[in-house]
């Protein structure tokens, strides 16, 4: 695989990691009769894999293996089958699926990612570094959007500006432009309103909401 080129990063403020790692394990142990259930469910509906790990990029451009559980039907050995596309009512999409990517439950295991230390609560979304969506006419890679080099300089995020304001059906770039102004405002106070609205959107199963989801 192709890497990103490495730039200059924005320094983390120590106590943004206090509190991201403070939350995660938090959120692991009151979420963890949920990891139960949700992967009982998975499993009995197609016997297929459980959890799904993929290479996203993440902070200066390092590679870091996202893990959510699985979504969309088993892959098969068909690589093209989970590539990271918005498409409406995707076909590729489970029943659980579909109810979990409402909800946002299929992100819990992201919380191990920022354990880990490649993710945040709050930044720009980890996306592949290959561009497979409607933008793959106008990019190759990831880094070749404008505006990628500001928003890779903070660690993604399991949610942010972009996933909480942007129309899902709008592009790389103007979703960047999101990030970016999260990148120039970010703050405690800030990161605290986002997780707080991204916990209502989540109680109220609009994650998948194609207009307004607040």
């Amino acid at each position: 695989m192709q890497k990103a080129k490495k730039i200059h990063s924005i320094k983390e403020p120590f106590s943004k990691r206090a509190f991201d790692l403070t939350l995660a394990l938090i959120g692991l142990a009151l979420s963890s009769p949920l990891w139960l259930l949700i992967s009982l469910a998975i499993y009995l509906e197609d016997r297929g894999p459980v959890v799904f790990l993929q290479e996203r990029c993440g902070k200066d451009s390092k590679i870091l293996n996202l893990i959510k559980f699985r979504t969309m039907e088993p892959a098969k050995g068909d690589k093209s089958a989970h590539k990271v596309i918005d498409i409406e009512k995707d076909p590729r999409v489970t029943k659980i699926g579909k109810m979990l990517r409402a909800t946002a439950m299929d992100e819990l295991p992201n919380l191990i990612n920022i354990i880990k230390g490649d993710m945040s609560f709050v930044g720009p979304r980890p996306l592949p570094f290959k561009v497979e969506d409607r933008d793959k006419p106008l990019y190759d890679n990831i880094t070749q959007v404008p505006g990628y080099n500001l928003r890779s300089q903070v660690k993604p995020g399991l949610t942010g500006m972009a996933q909480l304001y942007a129309p899902k059906e709008i592009g790389h770039k103007e979703k960047f432009h999101y990030d970016n102004d999260y990148v120039e405002k970010r703050s405690f106070w800030l990161d605290l309103k986002l997780i707080f609205l991204s916990f209502w959107v989540t109680f109220r199963g609009r994650w998948e909401q194609r207009g307004n989801k607040l």
